[in-house]
């Protein structure tokens, strides 16, 4: 075989492999949408065999053999072009997948589908002795797995490598425990100020109805294509790439109250923005794929706060939100702004404001990090849960469904997960900068109902480019930088100081100069 042929061989591969994992992701959305309560256990076999048919690919030795045969063929001499993007992604993915036994492959995956149907039966009555079993299976399947794959510093490492590459805890902790420092000195001048907003404007009754027309308008405006995608109700609210041309995302209301409905939505279109962004052309390639999970959530953040959150924003949509809404009416738009805007520190995660969001991510990464590295047990998560969210927030959840409980993503395995959010929220914040110096001040534009610059210049400097570079690596290239906190903290000083009328300047050097960073 040619190394010609072998390509074609593995492109080929990897197309019929994707139409799979395709096909799961549809049985994934209609577990979290539409199932009826008595399809679970059947739809719990159909994941475990499609897991062991995933498995049976993806450690295919022909799949080695062929990689081999191209890796030493001049198709790699350049490291950025198409043939070499997928090929050092595929040795990657097959060097992982065959440390992992079939057997385990398996056993995770129904795991899994059991552990997300536990916690969405469970969770409303927090109960936490019925759903505590499940996910201690998981936590088991998911220390073996770390083990199978393997590590240089620590189990967890093996985990959070599979959802952003490259990165491990070591590095990560000092970034999050700097980011820590300076989110706490901004937390602190909040609530140093005389000035608040009127929260309960955003807490009045705002029919189920009108706010599914009023974000389906907003996510339709700022580019997603509805003739590609749908908007469904679901327990926990997520986006889901089908394949080219079916992007879905999802979204729970709450009647009385704005936010998390709207801006959940606007966080999930940025999701789908993405996908609905990535080369068709190389579909079922990693050419064609999401760089990871950070870079991901950098376009989920960036459209649902550092746009959907800024005055320019509501400037062109509160007109037509005090029409939908009539209790808005008597709301100024300032007001409004400032109550979309309002930092508190909250029990729900989904629900947490700009400044407070991070120490929520911060908490889930230390307590998932010990509970992988072996130095915490799943017995004991609940009260470690509360004594974090004490530490950092200064609140103690009244349940296990609003503490422990209120994320599906453990039972659902995705342990490592939880760091990209973060990570996503330090990416947006540095491309938004970037973006701003290449294009001009963006909020006049939003103000005018025109974010396709916004859109423009994420599809062409990330979305089309799909993984051809790391994360890291591609923040290097995007914005001439280093992944840095500081432009997360300047955004955060300078938009909040203004709204709480504190002054911003110098609190980002004065914090890192007085204050400790988390574990050192």
């Amino acid at each position: 075989m040619t190394p010609d042929d072998a390509y074609q061989w593995l492109t080929e591969h990897s197309l019929e492999t994707a139409y799979l994992k395709s096909m799961g992701r549809v049985l994934g959305w209609d577990q979290r949408t539409h199932i009826p309560a008595k399809g679970h256990p059947h739809r719990h076999n159909q994941f475990a065999l499609l897991a062991k048919w995933i498995h049976v690919r993806a450690t295919d030795p022909r799949m080695g053999e062929g990689l081999a045969r191209v890796e030493a063929s001049d198709l790699v001499l350049d490291p950025m072009a198409v043939a070499a993007v997928n090929v050092r992604e595929w040795r990657r993915d097959y060097d992982r997948a065959v440390k992992i036994p079939q057997d385990l492959a398996v056993a995770l995956a129904k795991a899994t589908a059991e552990g997300e149907t536990a916690w969405e039966r469970t969770r409303p009555s927090s109960d936490w002795e019925t759903f505590k079993p499940f996910l201690a299976t998981v936590v088991a399947l998911k220390r073996e797995e770390a083990q199978a794959l393997g590590y240089a510093a620590e189990p967890y490492d093996a985990l959070l490598d599979d959802f952003e590459p490259g990165e491990t805890a070591a590095a990560l902790a000092p970034l999050l425990g700097e980011l820590r420092v300076s989110l706490l000195r901004v937390l602190a001048a909040v609530q140093g100020s005389a000035r608040q907003p009127q929260g309960e404007v955003v807490r009045r009754h705002f029919p189920v109805d009108a706010q599914n027309r009023f974000a389906r308008l907003a996510a339709q405006s700022i580019g997603y294509d509805f003739a590609g995608g749908r908007l469904d109700l679901t327990a926990h609210p997520f986006s889901t790439d089908i394949g080219p041309g079916d992007v879905r995302i999802t979204t729970r209301f709450d009647e009385h109250y704005f936010c998390p409905a709207f801006f959940g939505v606007l966080h999930e279109t940025g999701h789908a923005l993405y996908d609905q962004g990535l080369p068709v052309a190389h579909w079922g390639t990693p050419r064609g794929d999401t760089v990871s999970l950070g870079i991901h959530e950098s376009q989920s953040r960036l459209w649902e706060n550092l746009v959907g959150r800024s005055l320019g924003f509501w400037r062109f949509f509160y007109k037509r939100a005090q029409e939908v809404f009539p209790v808005l009416q008597d709301v100024p738009l300032n007001t409004f702004h400032f109550a979309v805007n309002e930092v508190k520190p909250s029990l729900i995660r989904t629900e947490a404001d700009e400044v407070t969001y991070n120490l929520h991510i911060l908490l889930r990464f230390e307590l998932e990090r010990a509970l992988m590295n072996g130095d915490l047990e799943v017995k004991d998560l609940p009260g470690a849960f509360n004594d974090k969210m004490r530490a950092y927030l200064g609140l103690t959840p009244p349940g296990p469904g609003q503490g422990v409980m209120q994320d599906i993503h453990w039972s659902a395995g995705l342990f490592g997960y939880f760091p990209t959010y973060t990570l996503g929220n330090l990416y947006a914040a540095q491309f938004y900068a970037t973006a701003e110096a290449e294009l001009g001040p963006l909020e006049e534009g939003f103000a005018g109902g025109d974010f396709a610059p916004m859109l423009t210049w994420l599809r062409d400097k990330i979305h089309s480019q799909g993984h051809r570079l790391w994360a890291r690596p591609l923040v290097r290239e995007v914005t001439g930088e280093e992944l840095t906190p500081r432009y997360l903290v300047r955004y955060l000083q300078r938009k909040f100081g203004a709204l709480y009328d504190f002054p911003a300047d110098g609190l980002y050097s004065v914090c890192h100069k007085f204050l400790p960073v988390a574990g050192s």
